[in-house]
């Protein structure tokens, strides 16, 4: 039994796609013991409603000395460790429950933005090393991840435990199989030329898996040193 736990998070499909590879790597990876720790994983609603109670419930069920969350960047190419969240929500398409925010706030009385906690160039290099594409971003968008990264960094920081426990958002690009999908559905419809797509970047699943597990041992190392 090990005495440390990670809590990886991973929403649920969204937008019509009947697949989110966030949420196929936080189960591929749930019940995992990585670097001397626990990997706990939990499902996210997309749903801003539910956001805020349903992560508070999962760190306090949990009880983690990291938490990371996964979600979907469309068209991405590579592993997308994120910087910062943003106060903002604003959404281009609707959340499963039909919202969608314009110009809102994440938090109504925050801060105007939250940085990760988590040791993103160790995890860069530790990722690239593994020779897995991977790059930190300073945007991670303003729809549902955004509110994620925001609403996690402020939960632990009402906890008292920003600085203790690591916390950070990762995104994760379409897998192979999405694509796909998109190409058959592209040459059905004859809407659209092919190069007027510009989100049909994938990375196979199994190397994402690879890539978040590198990131749950450099985090978990981070605690030890």
């Amino acid at each position: 039994m090990t005495s440390m736990r990670v809590l990886l998070t991973g929403f649920e499909p969204y937008g019509g796609r009947s697949l989110n590879p966030a949420f196929e790597t936080m189960r591929a990876l749930d019940g995992r013991a990585i670097g001397g720790a626990e990997v706990v994983g939990r499902a996210l609603p997309v749903s801003l409603k539910q956001l805020r109670q349903t992560l508070a419930r999962h760190i306090e069920e949990v009880g983690p000395q990291a938490v990371i969350a996964l979600g979907l960047w469309p068209g991405e190419p590579m592993i997308r460790l994120e910087r910062i969240g943003i106060n903002v929500a604003d959404f281009e398409i609707a959340d499963n429950e039909g919202a969608r925010p314009g110009d809102s706030m994440v938090a109504a009385d925050g801060s105007p933005a939250k940085v990760t906690t988590l040791p993103l160039r160790a995890i860069e290099a530790a990722i690239l090393a593994a020779g897995i594409p991977v790059r930190i971003s300073s945007t991670a968008g303003t729809f549902l991840c955004n509110a994620c990264l925001y609403t996690l960094l402020d939960l632990l920081e009402e906890r008292g435990g920003r600085r203790n426990v690591p916390a950070g958002f990762i995104h994760v690009p379409y897998a192979p199989a999405q694509v796909a999908q998109m190409l058959e559905d592209l040459r059905a419809e004859s809407v659209l030329e092919l190069h007027q797509r510009a989100d049909l970047a994938s990375m196979e699943l199994m190397t994402t898996v690879r890539a978040i597990e590198i990131a749950i041992a450099v985090t978990v190392g981070s605690l030890a040193g």
